[in-house]
């Protein structure tokens, strides 16, 4: 099949971008190298949008979270990412977390499936001449990556993130865990406890501290971290309570064999639909396997764990996409080519998805002849691509999940509950807006439902 344009890379970015375009009417030919005898460095399959780190796609609470908006907007596009992720969710309270394997077999087929992909299990080393979206990820191919460089004139920025382990559910041992909700929020108990006392919880910090690790390559060793993916030794690091005031805090978790909040707490989440394995939250680490094995059973209730995978690192690498993007995606000294994905330094599934989206609308309405508006910033696609592609310093430009920080401010006084369903109302209304204008003298807010509309 001759095809209309080349997407090169089959994670969430480029799924979701194949998706929309094929939706669209659009022949795509959807290249992805895993599956032809290449993989990385953090892959284990070769199914589409395979998640490599957490299952978990974070809230989906749209009335008061920036990323819970995100979601909605998504669904009210159409996105398949997320109907995805609906259709092999998995309980974890207030977040929206899948079973990996369901939900990554589920995008493939839909690809698979769809009459305009043509899904191709090749490696591409040279930049496409023709309409193109590169959404190869952090972990693209070297000879790509090179040619990328040699694209942009920029010396490409990194940083590194990081897995977490993964427990056998029936190797953890209940008698001393517990199910509750996330930090005892919700009704819901999706959550395994494992609790710690202070003597508990300083050896263990010890350890974290003194552990071995896996050494860093000589390249690798001026890479700084991203915050939100930061491995659980290097916070601990930074101060003995650290790791208590955030993936081991306390608070409100009861434990049911005590009536008393512990000194501290790991929790796991669901990580398929059987339910029988389990992730530990937040414990991304670059510790060597035997020491994460030794350490992590010194956890009360995880003494016997069996892992399904252990923690690991691997350096994702992303352009200065400020400097280098117009604000529909395309790089401006070659417009044939647009960029989406965590490549432009967005950081989170559900954002490389998002990027995916747009790169995928506006490469859609190019191809009609048109000329798509990047969506208003008030809506949570709109204030991630303004961070991406319009950023005030490229040269600090450093990944980002989408929050409210990067939306314009509400400038009415309020508390900060109300201040957050401000900002989610006129994301709606904004989206609302974006996609259908109302009749004169209709407000937009008037029409705003949250549910699906058509595009």
């Amino acid at each position: 099949m001759t095809h209309d344009i080349h997407i090169v890379g089959g994670g969430l970015a480029g799924s979701e971008a194949a998706w929309q375009l094929a939706e669209a009417g659009f022949k795509v030919r959807l290249s992805e190298m895993r599956g032809s005898g290449e993989s990385t460095a953090a892959h284990q399959t070769d199914g589409l949008a395979e998640l490599v780190c957490s299952n978990s796609f974070r809230s989906d609470d749209a009335e008061a979270n920036a990323v819970g908006l995100l979601h909605q907007e998504m669904r009210t596009l159409g996105s398949l990412i997320l109907t995805q992720a609906d259709a092999h969710r998995v309980p974890a309270g207030s977040a929206l977390a899948v079973d990996r394997d369901g939900y990554s077999h589920g995008v493939t087929q839909a690809l698979a499936d769809h009459p305009n992909v043509t899904l191709v299990r090749e490696r591409i080393d040279a930049l496409p001449d023709g309409p193109a979206i590169l959404a190869t990820g952090p972990l693209t191919a070297p000879s790509l990556a090179a040619a990328i460089g040699d694209a942009t004139g920029a010396e490409a920025l990194a940083f590194f993130d990081a897995l977490a382990p993964i427990v056998h559910r029936d190797s953890i041992d209940m008698d001393v865990a517990w199910f509750a909700s996330r930090w005892d929020k919700g009704e819901t108990k999706d959550y395994i406890n494992c609790p710690m006392d202070k003597d508990q919880y300083l050896a263990f910090h010890a350890g974290l501290v003194e552990g071995e690790k896996t050494p860093f390559k000589e390249w690798e060793k001026d890479t700084p971290y991203f915050d939100g993916c930061m491995p659980i030794e290097v916070m601990a690091e930074r101060g003995v309570d650290t790791l208590r005031y955030g993936p081991m805090k306390p608070v409100g978790l009861d434990n049911p064999k005590t009536g008393r909040w512990p000194y501290a707490v790991v929790q796991l989440r669901q990580d398929n639909a059987l339910g029988t394995l389990w992730n530990i939250v937040g414990f991304q680490t670059k510790l060597k396997h035997a020491e994460q094995v030794r350490l992590f059973r010194t956890i009360p209730g995880l003494q016997n764990a069996e892992f399904a995978r252990l923690g690991g690192l691997h350096r994702n690498t992303f352009i200065r996409s400020p400097e280098l993007l117009d604000g529909t995606l395309r790089l401006k000294n070659r417009p044939n080519l647009r960029f989406a994905g965590q490549i432009t330094g967005c950081e989170g599934y559900i954002e490389s998805a998002a990027i995916g989206m747009l790169a995928g609308r506006f490469a859609a309405a190019e191809l009609r002849g048109e000329t798509l508006a990047p969506p208003p910033p008030e809506t949570a696609l709109g204030a991630l691509l303004g961070h991406i592609t319009g950023a005030a310093v490229a040269e600090t430009y450093q990944p980002m999940n989408v929050n409210f920080g990067l939306f314009p401010p509400i400038e009415v006084r309020t508390k900060k509950a109300d201040r957050k369903r401000m900002y989610t109302d006129r994301g709606r209304a904004a989206l609302a807006g974006w996609i259908s204008p109302p009749p004169p003298g209709q407000p937009v807010a008037d029409r705003v439902s949250g549910e699906p509309a058509s595009a």
